[in-house]
């Protein structure tokens, strides 16, 4: 790893994906279940609630001959090995799955799933797109307002050490006035004053162009985007950049000893025929339930009771408001087909 400064951007591009020593891309690495539990590592439920949305798809597509499930980020194949477990016969003898992942494809792996280091080519796709916890991971550029409330590009070396840049211009600026407004010293947002000095915030720029290569890849179907996320009117004030490793959160230093990941701001990825929801309504939609099984089923089927509660209890964890139910999850429908199929939209 360099110790020259540069953005946050270009060192975690460094960091994560550098050839044969990124975060992600060291070979023998444990993948990201190494170091923090997603909802995919959490209960098979997620991959089934998963699988039941693709057979929605599915459906509304007419049942094509070869349906395509492409997970973005797949991590070592959890998700991907999971749905087809979970899919009914009919509809994993046509899925054609395919993992999107920079890693080495890991050993053991289902012969079925492909394994890529790059999406498909655009209108290549009739089926899912699945990016869960992924655009968290595009890299992207911090900026810090100055003792003149001026927003400066932060930059950063290999051991974490920071100072403010230059000020941001250009298509980074004009991001940033519209997505993420800094609030100014006066307190009221909006209003011609300088910002207040210290304050630092994340430009998803890149997760926007990130996001919309995706969806074009798909000429008919659903694309599907799951992250920690923020609202424009409530954006955290110091940014949200931050570090894991071995299930811990750490500082985030760009040295490939870490992961690095910052929340997403889904509102400014979706396009105009998108719907946002949260996780909790996204599941609860797709049949998940953390409600207790009814107590007079342990004396009647108690096998069937610890069962249930089990599973209730994996639900209510997957679909909890302060916790993994609390992610937004972002649809984005090509073709008229998948439009609608959790429900209304902006569901809470």
């Amino acid at each position: 790893m360099t110790n020259e400064w540069c953005g946050w951007r270009e060192a975690t591009e460094r960091a994560l994906y550098g050839p044969g020593d990124g975060f992600y891309t060291r070979p023998g690495g444990p993948g990201p279940a190494g170091h923090f539990r997603t909802s995919v590592h959490a209960s098979p439920l997620y991959a089934e609630a998963v699988a039941t949305l693709l057979c929605r798809v599915d459906t509304a597509l007419g049942r094509p001959d070869e349906l395509a499930l492409v997970d973005v980020g797949a991590g070592r194949g959890e998700l991907l090995t999971g749905v087809l477990a979970a899919l009914p016969d009919e509809v994993a003898a046509r899925l054609r799955p395919c993992a999107v992942e920079r890693a080495a494809r890991p050993r053991g792996l289902d012969p079925r799933i492909a394994w890529r280091g790059e999406l498909p080519a655009p209108g290549s796709v009739t089926g899912m797109l699945f990016a869960n916890e992924w655009l968290d991971n595009v890299p992207v550029d911090v900026v810090e307002t100055d003792a003149d409330g001026v927003p400066r590009r932060v930059l950063v070396r290999a051991d974490g050490t920071e100072r403010l840049g230059d000020p941001v211009d250009g298509a980074d600026a004009q991001w940033l006035g519209r997505w993420w407004a800094l609030p100014p010293a006066g307190g009221a947002v909006n209003a011609p004053d300088a910002a207040s000095p210290g304050l630092r915030a994340e430009i998803g720029r890149p997760r926007d162009e990130a996001w919309a290569q995706a969806v074009r890849t798909l000429r008919a179907g659903l694309a599907v985007a799951v992250d920690y996320a923020h609202e424009r009117d409530g954006r955290p004030l110091f940014g949200t950049l931050t570090g894991f490793r071995d299930g811990r959160e750490v500082a985030p230093v760009p040295d490939g000893s870490c992961d690095i990941t910052a929340h997403v701001a889904l509102d400014a990825c979706a396009g105009p025929s998108a719907q946002r929801l949260t996780q909790r309504a996204a599941l609860r939609a797709l049949g998940v339930d953390g409600r207790r099984p009814p107590l007079a089923m342990a004396a009647t089927d108690p096998a069937g009771y610890v069962r249930a509660l089990s599973a209730s209890g994996a639900a209510a964890e997957l679909t909890d408001p302060a916790g993994l139910g609390g992610f937004g999850w972002l649809l984005e429908p090509v073709g008229g087909a998948c439009a609608g199929l959790l429900g209304p939209a902006d569901a809470a």
